[in-house]
């Protein structure tokens, strides 16, 4: 062998040897890469479904948010509506005090509109069966003519914002009477 034979055998052999690649058949192609296809549809959609996770999530946060930011100035608001309303209960109809119970109406109807706006509603409390979700019992009252665990009077009223409770009713609730031990003589 020449030399110039012997240079070429190596690059010939490497030539006709080819790389030992898998052969794969059209339908082996087609069924990996229908496989990938699933798998990054799966991928995708387990994305999609945690982003809209992820909003409600947000949009849940951005509520509770907006309602704490209310809550505080509203539950100021329903201060002076309490003390515009005991004024009101505790003035006499003298000539003096009627224009300044009409004065105090006005202020207190303006109030009213401006809880309203704000979907602040009363809860009506007075004659209703007490529930703990949206009444404070202050006090307990032995009594005859309601049933126990009826509300007999209202200290203070409870409001809703929407469909939250803003603050509790603070009430008095009705209790059965004592008992006599024996009848007098």
């Amino acid at each position: 062998m020449t030399e110039n034979q012997e240079t070429q055998a190596p690059s010939e052999s490497a030539e006709a040897e080819p790389v030992a690649a898998p052969i794969v058949s059209p339908e082996e192609r087609i069924a990996a890469l229908e496989q990938e296809k699933n798998e990054i549809r799966e991928r995708m959609l387990r994305v999609a479904a945690e982003f809209e996770n992820w909003k409600k999530r947000a949009r849940k946060d951005q509520d509770d948010a907006q309602f704490r930011a209310k809550e505080q100035v509203l539950k100021d608001v329903l201060e002076v509506v309490d003390n515009l309303e005991r004024a009101l209960s505790s003035m006499t109809d003298t000539s003096d005090s009627k224009a300044v119970k009409d004065g105090v109406n006005l202020v207190l109807r303006l109030f009213h509109q401006k809880l309203e706006r704000h979907d602040v509603k009363v809860i009506e409390s007075k004659g209703k069966a007490f529930d703990p979700r949206i009444h404070e019992a202050v006090a307990q009252v032995p009594s005859a003519d309601v049933p126990v665990g009826a509300i007999v009077d209202e200290l203070v009223k409870g409001y809703n914002m929407g469909d939250r409770l803003l603050r509790p009713a603070a009430v008095v609730v009705a209790i059965a009477p004592p008992t006599t031990g024996g009848e007098a003589n």
